[in-house]
């Protein structure tokens, strides 16, 4: 499974949205200026990876199991 390029692109893809939702949650913690300035810009581009994300798995599970 390692081996398969979706799982991984899979993998890179949740990683992605793990990454841009611990800036975010950091921005919002730390407030000021940032969090006014990009919060929902952050909030957008989580929504949109994590989108990406579930679709590439869905993909993953239909392709491996024969769908």
């Amino acid at each position: 499974m390692l081996q398969d390029p979706l799982f991984i692109v899979a993998a890179i893809a949740s990683v992605a949205v793990l990454i841009i939702l611990m800036v975010g949650i950091g921005g919002f913690a730390k407030g000021g200026e940032f969090n006014r300035k990009y919060a929902n810009k952050i909030m957008r581009l989580r929504i949109a990876a994590q989108f990406v994300a579930v679709l590439l798995i869905l993909a993953f599970v239909l392709l491996r199991n024969g769908g």
